[in-house]
């Protein structure tokens, strides 16, 4: 590896001095980070300089890098449009990612139609409808509408007017009040779409407009002395001005400043985005970041707006940051593309301003404060686990093995992981024991199993690194010796224990190679972290050896009997549901599956020959056939 570092080295001395984007290979050539540099040639090479000058995030990165490739461009802009497209389609593991399988949904009014409906869309299409958001979720979306319609009593059926007009009686929703029921056909299309104009009016966030509008009205109705329809107006303008009030509808759609704040607590990092139209706060959205350290502020904060609002399609006119990021002009500049109109990036040191930024981080204290109650408690078993069994620092990944098998047949192995004491169920691992038909031995089914996981790491493939902090063996102290044994055959130095039961089957302590037990029982946060991880892994071996019991009864039984193939079989079971009901079914019963030959087929497979006589099926049909 030394070797290739310095190959690397020279690659750097020979890259240009322009603008453009890098990527870093691993050793399988999958892409692992994505960035963009205004001269590649300085940017590129701080990589390869004193690991003193680098987060532990970015050393672990530089650990992996094998390649480079870079691609020249011929702005600053450029390169950063190309990297936020690069970063999109390879997701690389040391980039921060948003994640946007969820999309921002927006709503959708039906203007074109007389009697316009409300829907939530993925995104807007080319037509001639109505179309607001993008919002933060389906449900801040769909709480939008429901207000507006409750609001303004328009109608939240699935009814198409005018076709569905006098077919049905109107909903509960007319006796309760909530919608003015243009199903009955006293609503005409000119009343109902200056409905839905003020609906539009709340969606644009304009509710001081459309109370002004309510109060004339209502004062030329009260003048005409129409003092039913003054009242029904004057009760619309307080509902209104009620919404107004309690910012439930905007929810971000349409703010005119966001402020962001990135803080990084003590195991994961948050940034909040709060969003305000005209001065006022409407809604807060957060995004928890994880593998991110304290001096990573900016670059989280430059990654985040960047994805944020390219996910988005839509940016507010200014745009206040808590910390400075990288390369700010281009930023803005990227943003304002977005928009299609200047957007103001800054990041305010006092003033209002400056005030928003810091709600917005006080925001993001409050959601890590919240999210680390839990997180706070697993650290805290982590560290009084270092301290008992004397690691240099807190195990971050745990591995753990068990052996499962029935009555000596399906041996299988399992491997759990946990990470930051919680299971991390994308790297567990099930191994079929090739061994166990030489009959049931544990320890050389752990032996296996441990050899074919380390030679599978040794050999660069990626599901098994890396290797974990600490190993744990179900079993005592013959089955953690085994696995030393593995170990040292390998080199490796990984720390190894045994998780011992007592007496009731409970986890009473770890036991190491060298005999030393270490007692957990007077440690409830320890016993409840090794006692969580034998069980699940005792519940992952146990379950995969069902799997495998179950796929033999159901396959190689019945495959076993002349007459039966796939089709047959599958008629058996879904009509008698288990092995053991067609064993003890008679022959008049499989009858109703089967034809009469294989019925008698499958009986006698299942009771064959007693003492030497023949079946009591196989002499039945000798009967009818005398």
């Amino acid at each position: 590896m030394r070797e290739r570092f310095d190959e690397l080295k020279e690659k750097v001395r020979a890259l240009p001095y322009e603008p453009g984007v890098y990527i870093m290979k691993n050793r399988a050539g999958g892409v692992i980070y994505v960035g963009k540099a205004k001269a590649l040639k300085n940017r590129v090479s701080q990589y390869f300089q004193s690991d003193a000058r680098h987060s532990p995030k970015t050393r672990k990165m530089i650990a992996q890098i094998w390649d480079f490739d870079i691609i020249v461009t011929e702005s600053e802009f450029e390169a950063l449009v190309l990297e936020n497209s690069m970063i999109k389609k390879y997701k690389p593991k040391y980039n921060i990612l948003l994640k946007d399988d969820k999309g921002y949904p927006y709503i959708k009014v039906t203007t074109s139609k007389p009697y316009p409906a409300f829907s939530i869309v993925s995104k807007p299409q080319a037509d001639a409808d109505r179309y607001f958001g993008p919002y933060p979720s389906r449900r801040a979306a769909g709480r939008a509408i429901d207000t507006i319609c409750e609001t303004l009593k328009l109608k939240t059926c699935r009814r198409v007017f005018p076709r569905d007009i006098g077919k049905e009686r109107p909903c509960l929703n007319q006796h309760l009040g909530r919608c003015i029921a243009p199903c009955t056909g006293n609503v005409p299309p000119e009343e109902y779409a200056a409905l839905v104009s003020e609906a539009i009016a709340l969606l644009e966030g304009d509710y001081k407009r459309l109370t002004r509008t309510l109060e004339a009205r209502m004062l030329e109705a009260s003048e005409q002395m129409q003092f039913e329809r003054a009242a029904l107006l004057r009760d619309r303008m307080r509902a209104v001005e009620a919404l107004g009030e309690k910012q439930k509808v905007v929810a971000g759609s349409f703010a005119d400043l966001d402020a962001l704040a990135f803080v990084q607590g003590q195991t994961k990092g948050c940034v909040v985005v709060l969003h305000y139209l005209g001065g006022a706060l409407q809604d807060k959205e957060y995004t928890l970041i994880d593998g991110a350290a304290r001096e990573d502020v900016g670059e989280v904060l430059g990654a985040f707006l960047k994805q944020y609002y390219s996910l988005r399609k839509v940016v507010p006119k200014v745009v206040l940051l808590s910390d400075s990021i990288e390369d700010m002009p281009a930023v803005a500049e990227f943003l304002s593309a977005i928009a299609g109109c200047k957007v103001e990036l800054a990041v305010p040191q006092r003033g209002k301003r400056h005030d928003l930024t810091r709600l917005a981080a006080k925001n993001a204290s409050e959601e890590i404060a919240r999210m680390e109650t839990g997180q706070e408690r697993r650290l805290k078993s982590l560290e009084l686990l270092q301290g008992m069994i004397g690691l240099d620092r807190p195990p971050e990944i745990l591995e753990s093995y068990d052996i499962s098998n029935f009555a000596g047949a399906d041996t299988v192995g399992s491997m759990v992981v946990f990470e930051n004491a919680q299971p991390k169920r994308s790297r567990y691992r099930r191994f079929q024991i090739a061994c166990a038909a030489d009959g049931q031995n544990d320890y050389a089914a752990m032996a296996e199993m441990l050899t074919r996981r380390l030679q599978r790491w040794k050999d660069g493939d990626e599901k098994f690194c890396p290797l974990p902090d600490v190993f744990l063996i179900d079993g005592g102290l013959g089955h953690v010796r085994t696995a030393q044994g593995v170990l040292d055959a390998f080199g490796v130095t990984t720390p190894c224990f045994g998780m011992v039961k007592d007496d009731h089957h409970r986890t009473r302590g770890l036991v190491a190679p060298d005999g030393r037990e270490f007692g957990i029982s007077t440690m409830p946060a320890v016993f409840a972290l090794i006692g969580r991880i034998q069980e699940e892994t005792h519940r992952f071996a146990i379950t995969y050896n069902r799997s495998l019991g179950a796929k033999r009864m159901r396959g190689s039984t019945l495959d076993k009997i002349p007459g039966v193939g796939d089709k047959r079989r599958g008629e058996l079971l879904r009509h008698f549901k288990t092995i053991d009901a067609i064993k003890h079914a008679s022959v008049e019963e499989l009858r109703r599956v089967t034809p009469l030959n294989t019925a008698y087929a499958i009986y006698d497979f299942f009771h064959g020959k007693e003492d030497g006589q023949e079946s009591s099926a196989a002499r039945e049909r000798k009967i009818r056939c005398e």
